[in-house]
């Protein structure tokens, strides 16, 4: 992935792709993460099984655009990884949705068990993987972006120091209350 200084803001790097307007409230966090590393992207709906051309024709017309990465969510069979994966060698990261009764297990498996040959990057369920799978998409993205990856190395300090200030909060000695 070969990008010039700064090209992340300007157009569309990463396709946010989901199978039903429904998931929006979980892959919202994926498109957040991008936000905040000002990373542009695009966020579509479509589903490998009730618009199959439709997904077809983004997928095939995307990497004119300047996509580079690609962050499928979907639920219950949770194919649409797949489907995007099988259409473009670009990189495809899914995220599994638990909207069925199984609680995503179902949406885990189908999005996880690629045939040999054709991979897909697959996150945690629900909203945990959709933060993750943007986050994922920073990484890829800064392997050819030294800007990027200082602003990921910075992110992660930061997480650091928001664990530590939250443990300080708690920490009280509690020898005093020890009845041993």
């Amino acid at each position: 992935i070969y990008f010039q200084e700064d090209e992340f803001l300007n157009k569309p790097l990463v396709g946010i792709v989901m199978g039903s307007d429904s998931d929006f409230s979980i892959m919202e966090g994926a498109s957040k993460v991008l936000e905040e590393f000002n990373i542009a992207h695009e966020v579509l709906v479509t589903s490998a099984h009730r618009t199959p051309e439709r997904t077809r024709k983004y997928v095939q017309g995307a990497k004119r655009k300047g996509i580079q990465i690609f962050i499928a969510g979907a639920g219950g069979a949770a194919h649409l990884a797949g489907v995007i994966a099988a259409e473009s060698t670009l990189p495809v990261i899914g995220v599994p949705i638990n909207s069925t009764p199984l609680n995503g297990l179902d949406s885990l498996l189908s999005t996880a068990q690629m045939p040999g040959g054709i991979p897909v990057a697959t996150v945690s369920i629900g909203k945990w993987g959709a933060k993750n799978a943007g986050l994922l998409a920073v990484q890829i993205l800064a392997l050819s972006n030294d800007k990027l990856a200082s602003q990921l190395v910075k992110y992660r300090k930061q997480q650091a120091k928001a664990v530590e200030q939250k443990s300080k909060k708690l920490e009280t000695p509690h020898a005093a209350n020890f009845k041993g």
